[in-house]
């Protein structure tokens, strides 16, 4: 390889340059003289050392390599693979790795006297920071594919998990009058054969374009934004929806998308801010409500009845087709006795027809009910437990710890919600809450962890009842029953999705018995749900965990309200000006001896509830005397592996 000349004084020594070169103050005149017409200025260089010449120009060398390194790594924060490739190709002197092995063995030949740059401290520091470097970059790639990862776990892209890979047969769709682009779309999100409802919905709607009224226990699994995202659709799509940034919706409808999903709040808050992409909904060629007897009931969302309005008076377009899902479309309350007389004096319009006139489907539309007498998937089995309001807890407890999975825990209020997050968070369960007073982020935080978890709780109201098609949910727990025959079939519809098999279980207290037997009324079950078995041997140890929870959670609640209340009264009285009555404060203002007590009973407490949890619940009866060599025997655990496997082998008669 050929070394280029450095800067050198003889032949014999040469200058390895470590400072600047730095201007000399000479008075201009002096370059007026004749023999000095081509001289510009003088400059001088003070730090600098003599070494021989071919070792003064392999230090250069590797001096001016690390320093346009250093220059290269802070102008480019993320380089890519390619860009590497081609600067290697492109100029191999600068990179170090494409210098022979001749003028390494000349660095590495390099004394500490002859050439004090390159010493042995230098060169190994230069190896660590080539390490880090190195380390920094496995960090960022490791961290790079486990965010993939996570995206292809992520809950609301279902279709993703599991699919079949671009060359999935669609052959069963092709009947159904789907266009080539969606097929396409179809074949990459793998879904080879349609559900019953989809089967049923897509000739009318396609070739006949006719208006759909459609009834089944499970929506299709088919998510609508990512089937008309995906590049062979080739159709833009934008989310308008509460609780987010309205700034970014805005920007998106700027784009002029095909199809807008949104609830009905913000969506008729952007047309009355006149977007102009809301305003001619002329144009409108379809319109789909989902969950709609729900979103047409009275007094729950006025936004819709305006927006409903407005499409069927000044905005209304007669070629529009209109597409009205859900589950509990078709279900018909049974009245009591004392009110059938009554009904039948009247002649009253059936539900059904109420909901279409709302709509605005005026035409004879095409109704598709695939809904059973019961309401229900067949994959889903239903169960009960009867018990006291107090009793509610240790079952709780009992269920979550004898079979973990993915549950979700049903409660009508929110209150109840956070009163079983504190207990089951005291007892190492790591709930998951979810309500409505809940910042949208923090739900979707929330949804997102338990999608990705194999065993988690989610407690919710029923916010969480609709709309959400979770994968490989096992158990739906009513903590309360629900108060109507609606909500409780979409409650139990987020478990035995996509003909897997879910269990469903009432808590059914004093209080609940009344709804529970409207449910019954109205789902026409005969029978009575069959009661869940439990293993009673392993109460005690439940109850004397969830009692000392219990303990510990009432004295953080009125701990924790007691200080907020009292720092706010003192922030009050300081802003005013004026002195603090005691009776005022909660607690009769404690000193801090009286709070540093409570503290340790607490943290006794705990301590007390983790030795509890540490020992075993459900285990066989062993009894033996025999030493371990570590000192501690591990008792087998007990056989049942599900819910369902346990409930069929005890209801199986023997």
């Amino acid at each position: 390889m050929k070394v280029k000349k450095s800067r050198l004084i003889s032949s014999k020594r040469g200058v390895v340059v470590k400072g600047q070169w730095k201007a000399v103050n000479v008075d201009p005149s002096v370059f007026c003289d004749e023999g000095l017409d081509g001289l510009v200025c003088f400059e001088e260089l003070t730090d600098y050392s003599l070494v021989e010449p071919e070792k003064a120009m392999t230090a250069q060398e590797h001096a001016q390599t690390t320093s346009r390194g250093r220059k290269k790594r802070k102008a480019e924060e993320k380089p890519a693979r390619k860009k590497k490739k081609r600067q290697k190709k492109s100029n191999p002197e600068e990179e170090p790795q494409d210098v022979p092995d001749e003028t390494l063995e000349a660095e590495d030949e390099i004394s500490p006297d002859q050439c004090p740059d390159v010493t042995p401290e230098t060169q190994h520091k230069t190896s660590k920071k080539k390490k880090k470097q190195q380390q920094r970059k496995k960090k960022k790639t490791d961290e790079a594919g486990a965010q993939s990862r996570k995206k292809s776990k992520n809950w609301s892209r279902p279709a993703l998990v599991g699919s079949e890979g671009p060359s999935a047969d669609v052959s069963a769709w092709k009947d159904l009058f789907v266009p080539e682009p969606v097929l396409k779309a179809l074949s990459v999100l793998g879904f080879s054969a349609p559900t019953p409802i989809q089967a049923l919905a897509l000739p009318p709607a396609v070739r006949d374009r006719l208006d759909i009224v459609g009834a089944a226990e499970t929506v299709p699994e088919i998510s609508v934004v990512d089937l008309l995202t995906c590049r062979c659709a080739g159709v833009k799509t934008a989310i308008v929806v509460g609780g987010m940034a309205p700034q970014k919706q805005h920007r998106v409808l700027m784009h002029r998308p095909e199809i807008v999903i949104g609830t009905p709040g913000r969506l008729w808050e952007m047309i009355r801010e006149k977007h102009p992409h809301l305003q001619n909904l002329r144009q409108l060629r379809c319109l789909v409500i989902d969950e709609a007897d729900r979103m047409v009931e009275k007094g729950h969302f006025a936004e819709l009845e305006n927006l409903l309005e407005m499409l069927n008076t000044s905005q209304f377009n007669p070629s529009r087709q209109t597409f009205v899902f859900s589950a509990t479309l078709t279900l018909e309350h049974s009245l009591p006795a004392r009110l059938q007389q009554k009904k039948r004096k009247r002649t009253e319009r059936s539900r059904l027809q109420l909901l279409m006139e709302k709509v605005g489907i005026k035409d004879k539309p095409k109704v598709i009910d695939l809904t059973r007498k019961q309401a229900t998937v067949e994959t889903l089995t239903e169960t009960r437990i009867n018990c006291t309001k107090e009793e509610k807890d240790l079952f709780l407890y009992y269920f979550l710890l004898q079979y973990p999975g993915r549950s979700m825990v049903f409660a009508n209020s929110i209150d109840c919600i956070k009163r079983l997050s504190a207990l089951l968070l005291i007892l190492d369960c790591a709930p998951l809450p979810l309500h409505a007073n809940m910042h949208q982020k923090q739900r979707l935080k929330n949804l997102e962890r338990f999608a990705e978890k194999d065993s988690c709780v989610l407690l919710t109201t029923d916010v969480a009842a609709r709309g959400l098609d979770i994968p490989n949910v096992q158990h739906v727990i009513h903590y309360q029953v629900p108060r109507t025959s609606e909500t409780y079939v979409h409650r139990s519809g987020r478990t035995a999705r996509a003909a897997r098999e879910g269990l469903s279980l009432l808590l059914i207290g004093p209080d609940d018995l009344m709804n529970y037997k409207k449910i019954c009324r109205t789902l026409q079950k005969s029978e009575e749900l069959p009661v869940f078995p439990v293993q009673s041997h392993c109460m005690s140890a439940i109850k004397e965990r969830v009692t000392l929870a219990r303990k510990i959670e009432k004295m953080e609640y009125f701990h924790s309200r007691e200080k907020q209340h009292n720092s706010w009264v003192r922030q009050a009285s300081e802003a005013l000006e004026i002195d603090v009555d005691d009776d005022l404060l909660l607690g009769g203002g404690e000193d801090e001896d009286e709070e540093r007590e409570q503290q340790r009973l607490i943290r006794s407490l705990k301590k007390q509830l983790k030795q509890l949890i540490a020992q075993p619940v459900f285990t066989h009866q062993m009894k033996t005397k025999y030493p371990t060599q570590m000192g501690k025997l591990q008792l087998p655990l007990s056989t049942a592996n599900t819910a369902l496997s346990s409930l069929s082998r005890d209801t199986l008669p023997r």
